[in-house]
């Protein structure tokens, strides 16, 4: 059997044509205590959301770019485009008052053909073009999957006054990261089913969750990691010298 005759057996079914990338960058930085929103602080003299843009513009999977943006930093973009010579920027739309509202803003302007939709926070931005092509394949695979990380510490689940109900098998206890990559149209029931029935979800895994469909999660490490605190610009910076992006 020729190579490509057996290969085509293993590839997923799923076509990965095009594939949407929404940036969610409409933090306000009130945990960073600092004017500065958390996507527009510097890290080695790039604003945090720039180097996030940079590593989705780098991933040759990724064949367009929707940015999720706060009203007063929309014009911005315009200028990141010219100076970093970003090429795959399709929309910057304003962002809703929850992220998952923000979100839905940045899937309504998706082009009609998108087979996958990458959602990454803004924040999040030691993503490397690896770890998106890896997220990927899976969602090829399964329709729907998730970078993550293997929980390092034990997890306690606690009642409304803090004491521990329950301590789940750490082994199979993950930190959910983003970029989550979901076929199009799995996403788009799950956003207008959630948006339905009021349900709020902390991040888009959980919509396609109530939707009734799993999740595949993709161990990309603990490099991933997202800005939301001061301490996490100091651990960014020592990140970005030793993975040398």
């Amino acid at each position: 059997m020729k190579l490509k005759s057996l290969l085509k057996q293993f590839l997923p079914k799923r076509p990965a044509r095009h594939v949407t990338a929404i940036i969610v960058a409409g933090g306000s930085g009130s945990r960073m205590g600092s004017s500065t929103t958390k996507q527009m602080m510097e890290l080695d003299g790039i604003p945090v959301v720039v180097r996030t843009i940079l590593a989705f513009e780098k991933a040759e999977c990724i064949k367009d770019i929707v940015i999720v943006a706060k009203a007063e930093e929309k014009a911005v973009y315009k200028e990141f485009i010219n100076k970093y010579s970003l090429k795959k920027i399709r929309r910057v739309v304003v962002g809703g008052d929850t992220r998952q509202q923000s979100v839905l803003n940045g899937f309504k302007v998706i082009d009609d053909n998108c087979d996958f939709v990458a959602i990454h926070d803004g924040a999040r931005c030691l993503v490397t073009p690896e770890n998106i092509e890896k997220v990927l394949w899976e969602a090829r695979c399964h329709e729907a999957a998730s970078a993550a990380a293997p929980a390092k510490d034990t997890v306690k689940i606690t009642n409304s006054e803090g004491f521990v109900v329950s301590t789940p098998n750490r082994a199979r206890v993950w930190m959910a990261q983003t970029p989550q990559i979901f076929r199009a149209d799995l996403y788009r029931a799950a956003a207008f089913y959630a948006l339905r029935l009021g349900y709020e979800a902390t991040d888009d895994n959980a919509l396609v969750e109530f939707l009734g469909s799993k999740v595949k999660m993709v161990d990309c490490g603990y490099r991933n990691i997202k800005i939301t605190t001061p301490e996490d610009i100091h651990i960014a910076q020592t990140l970005l010298k030793e993975m040398k992006i």
